[in-house]
């Protein structure tokens, strides 16, 4: 099997930070959003009522970061791709700035194999030089120069990643599949 570099999206593909954010929302203003009718990533326009540092005041708090969970056998197949010799980076934005020391610290208690310099912090995604990214979002697939897995959320559902020339894989066991098949 050909070694490659394989980049991989944080939020949502190895946490459930939609489902977390949605729930520290609801709970500080009494609205009543479900996760699985969020059709778009801007929260912004599913509470509109609410300002934008309202919408990402979760990320700030020390018990959203500690309440993160991982996705169900997100490790145990990230660690299959690194034991299979290869290169594993993780590509991760970050919506408001002073959170990336607790993204990073949560990141690395979960996924204890992974090092600080196998992190990457960016909001373009397509200057990435690699094989593959996995990734819920679209925008970061669209034109970059690498195998495009598009993770299924609900917040891509309605998006048509075979048209835009991605694969739609709906957890890191299928991407897994996906990259274990390329040669």
């Amino acid at each position: 099997m050909r070694k490659l570099h394989i980049m991989v999206d944080c939020d949502v593909v190895l946490n459930n930070l939609l489902e977390n954010w949605i729930h520290f929302i609801n709970r500080k203003h009494g609205s009543n959003i479900d996760a699985n009718d969020v059709r778009t990533w801007d929260l912004g326009c599913v509470c509109p009522e609410l300002t934008e540092e309202e919408v990402y005041q979760p990320f700030s708090e020390d018990e959203f970061w500690k309440t993160l969970k991982t996705v169900p056998y997100s490790r145990e197949y990230l660690e299959k791709m690194f034991d299979d010799g290869h290169e594993i980076s993780i590509v991760t934005a970050a919506s408001v700035y002073e959170t990336i020391p607790a993204k990073i610290d949560w990141l690395l208690a979960n996924y204890p194999f992974l090092y600080w310099e196998d992190v990457i912090i960016t909001h373009k995604k397509q200057r990435l030089i690699g094989d593959v990214l996995i990734d819920d979002g679209p925008h970061n697939l669209v034109n970059g120069n690498y195998l495009k897995l598009l993770f299924d959320c609900t917040n891509n559902r309605d998006y048509d990643a075979e048209a835009n020339g991605m694969i739609r894989v709906y957890n890191l066991s299928e991407a897994y599949d996906v990259i274990k098949n390329l040669r």
